[in-house]
């Protein structure tokens, strides 16, 4: 109880710095905020209004403790400065669709990178080894939105079999999904066969292996189970990464989710969703850092007398 209280202290430190650089960013940033909200012609008087409206004028700190009070005790990220649309709502919306692709990514990424990794591990310098190996290689070197418009252009464009762009159906997440995590799967597979070489070296696992357990029992249940910490890490900032790279996948497939409406934000310099944005972003990232390393309990039990 100790650990977790210490954890979610943490949490809370990390998650206010991380509001005061999103924060800072965004009016340190070139650009008028009043300006792009009362658009081109607009005289200067009429531009200073609207900064006193929308409380510009006043300290940055006192900016920033209004912000942050209304965000904390009323769930209000502010209004957005062209359509002056509630934030909160419209980010709901799209977060959850950001949330639904990048699960299917880490989902994707998992399912064969884990297993690619320990195939690769148990077949060392195999012609296996060395053709996973140089899938992964190949992973980790093609940038997203490259592999994106690959995809649609031999799956939508000359096959036809998926849709290229929108959402709504199973079949609108297939493209996005394998081009968000496929750069995870390369990682987690690379990490999966370092970590389990370097535990299949060990002298339990020969003891193991020695009284004539099953193979898989082996693999699966000694090695595997012990192996998992540094998987664990790199899956959790894989899964950040999707979200970073959701931007440009979201992009590229004109998938409704919080990675395009950034990228629409900044094109339109909406500076409150921006803000909101990041801050959204940034506070799961942080989030599921804590929540790895909360897991790493039940991988390795040494760690809670650390």
């Amino acid at each position: 109880m100790r650990y977790l209280v210490r954890k979610i202290l943490s949490l809370v430190v990390v998650l206010f710095f991380a509001s005061i650089i999103c924060f800072l960013i965004i009016h340190f940033i070139p650009g008028d905020p009043a300006q792009a909200m009362a658009g081109p012609g607009v005289s200067a008087e009429d531009v200073e209004k609207i900064r006193v409206s929308m409380g510009l004028d006043r300290p940055l700190v006192e900016q920033y403790i209004t912000w942050m009070g209304d965000i904390i005790t009323k769930g209000d990220f502010g209004e957005s400065l062209i359509n002056q649309e509630a934030i909160g709502p419209l980010m709901a919306e799209r977060f959850a669709n950001t949330l639904i692709l990048s699960f299917c990514g880490i989902f994707f990424a998992i399912i064969i990178g884990i297993p690619f990794g320990i195939v690769s591990a148990i077949k060392q310098n195999s012609f296996i080894d060395l053709a996973t190996m140089g899938f992964s290689i190949l992973g980790v070197s093609m940038p997203i939105f490259w592999i994106s418009l690959i995809l649609i252009l031999i799956f939508s464009v000359n096959l036809g079999i998926f849709p290229a762009t929108g959402s709504g159906t199973v079949m609108h997440l297939v493209l996005p999904t394998i081009a968000i995590g496929l750069n995870s799967l390369a990682v987690i597979a690379r990490m999966t066969r370092s970590s389990m070489l370097e535990v299949l070296r060990q002298d339990y696992i020969r003891t193991a292996d020695a009284k004539g357990m099953p193979y898989s029992t082996v693999i699966l249940k000694h090695a595997l189970k012990n192996a998992m910490i540094p998987i664990i890490t790199t899956i959790g900032i894989q899964f950040g990464y999707l979200l970073g790279g959701a931007v440009l996948t979201e992009t590229v497939f004109v998938y409704p989710g919080i990675g395009r409406l950034l990228v629409n934000s900044i094109t339109r310099r909406d500076y409150t969703t921006i803000q909101g944005c990041m801050l959204v972003i940034t506070g799961l990232f942080v989030i599921l850092n804590t929540i790895i390393d909360l897991l790493y309990h039940y991988f390795d039990p040494r760690i809670k007398k650390a």
